[in-house]
């Protein structure tokens, strides 16, 4: 009984402590305009084993179903931004040019550690195939920052939208060759096809969920319903994948699809998106805990016959390289233009959420010194490209024009007054700062905080309305029971 009250007080002491590192790292980060991954990536190494091993290993290994349960918020999300009506305009386009920079850069990548690095077959293929994936959150962060818009930024949005459906394609392929090689196993053509075919049914059966989420969700049903119905089938979902032995992005990316083009719901979405962030920062810290600091500076952390430092640079340096130049061609393919076709590629640098869950899920099939060192050289880039991604992103959109510190050209006005002379700067001036004052929201709650917000005052007031109901009754039922006691006597 004790030993049981002691891995249970260790266990919610744990989700304290990675909570409030967390947290406490972010005011650090802040300061510096890098994003919350990063804070929680490196308060996991502090807290972490090679550091202050604050947190007990059981823990860590307890845990590791946090990567398909985050990675499933992360997926549904994405999901929203596949609209239908959108992608008609220009999908075959960025199609093309999603194509090009995903795949170029994992042949580069592999191509690097494979043929000039000496490394293992398994090992090189899956790291190449995590190159091609991309974080949307830092790149829509800066976005919405500088309040960017135009073609540059429409593209943008949707390559980063497609640019995982590409790199969990990859990464399924990818692992089951991986896989075929270490067990020895001679190679075929059915090995490439199954995995292809399996998540091609796994986005079918997203869909259908997707389908059963939007008749669920009827507007009779209170907010606080609604999330908890959508929650569950995502844990649903994720639960029915691990059985038959396949990822749940793919699946909860397309459930995320059906549902936002079927109801145009974005409240949901808000909701979602509000609720999730505690169990996104456990997964990043959880992240950071794994991290093997020492193998990565340490002479004897090694993957074939090179230090994991200088593989991890090679791969931070070749992935930007493809990512570039594959944007660049795709562009040029596609004759986007030339503001487009000469930046696209800065603004995809940017790699964490996905790479790092299918990193801790190669980790785990691989298994031994190479899933640790996959885990170890994902880990440590993507600190890296979220520390440099954001700034390149916003270099993009400067670059491209999307948007500009100038402020005559964020807004316009007319140079001239009413009798035809041309009005004086301070009078430029004062009209422009009213008209952008004009246009300023009346509040600065962020949506998701609203949606989430809405959803608490909902739930308040039916229980209110509830409690209110059952002391009517009551007073009505007193009176009844006074006469009823004194026609007894």
């Amino acid at each position: 009984m004790v030993s049981n009250i002691t891995s249970s007080s260790q266990a919610i002491l744990s989700i304290s402590i990675i909570l409030l590192a967390g947290f406490l790292m972010t005011r650090i980060t802040k300061k510096f305009r890098l994003p919350n991954v990063t804070a929680y990536i490196v308060a996991g190494i502090l807290i972490g084993p090679f550091c202050l091993n604050l947190i007990p290993a059981p823990i860590i290994k307890s845990t590791d179903f946090l990567p398909d349960i985050a990675l499933a918020f992360i997926a549904f999300g994405t999901g929203e931004f596949f609209r239908f009506d959108s992608l008609k305009k220009n999908g075959a386009k960025v199609a093309v040019i999603t194509i090009f920079e995903a795949l170029l850069a994992s042949v580069l990548v592999f191509v690097s550690c494979f043929f000039f690095l000496k490394l293992d077959v398994a090992f090189s293929i899956v790291l190449a195939s995590l190159a091609a994936a991309t974080a949307p959150a830092s790149t829509m962060m800066t976005i919405r920052q500088t309040g960017a818009k135009g073609d540059f930024v429409e593209t943008l949005l949707q390559v980063v939208a497609l640019d995982d459906i590409v790199g969990l394609l990859a990464y399924s392929v990818a692992i089951s060759v991986a896989v075929a090689a270490n067990t020895g196993e001679a190679f075929s053509f059915l090995r490439v096809v199954i995995p292809v075919l399996s998540n091609i049914l796994v986005i079918i059966l997203g869909l259908l969920f997707g389908l059963v989420l939007k008749f669920s969700l009827s507007p009779s049903r209170s907010s606080d319903n609604r999330l908890i119905i959508t929650v569950a089938l995502l844990f649903a979902f994720c639960a029915l994948c691990t059985v038959f032995g396949v990822s749940p992005l793919l699946g909860c990316m397309s459930m995320g699809t059906a549902y936002i083009n079927l109801t145009n719901d974005e409240k949901l979405f808000r909701q979602i998106g509000y609720f999730s962030p505690p169990i996104l920062l456990i997964f990043f810290v959880r992240s950071g805990l794994s991290f093997d600091l020492r193998a990565l500076f340490s002479a004897d952390g090694e993957i074939g016959s090179f230090p994991l430092l200088l593989v991890g640079i090679v791969y931070f340096f070749v992935r930007i390289i493809g990512k570039y130049a594959g944007a660049f061609a795709g562009c040029a393919l596609t004759k986007k233009q030339a503001t487009t076709r000469n930046w696209l590629g800065l603004a995809l640098i940017p790699q964490a959420g996905v790479a790092i869950g299918l990193s801790a899920l190669g980790a785990r099939t691989l298994g031994g010194e190479t899933g640790n060192a996959l885990q170890t050289i994902i880990l440590a880039s993507s600190v890296l490209y979220e520390l440099v991604g954001p700034g390149c992103a916003k270099l993009s959109l400067f670059l491209s024009k999307s948007y500009s510190n100038k402020l005559e050209d964020l807004v316009s006005v007319d140079e001239n007054g009413s009798n035809g002379e041309k009005k004086s700067e301070l009078e430029l001036l004062i009209e422009r700062i009213q008209k952008i004052q004009k246009e300023l929201p009346s509040h600065t709650v962020n949506e998701e905080e609203a949606a989430y917000t809405e959803a608490a005052e909902s739930h308040a007031r039916a229980v209110f309305e509830e409690r209110i109901g059952q002391l009517t009754n009551m007073n009505l039922s007193s009176p009844l029971k006074k006469s009823r006691k004194k026609r007894r006597r």
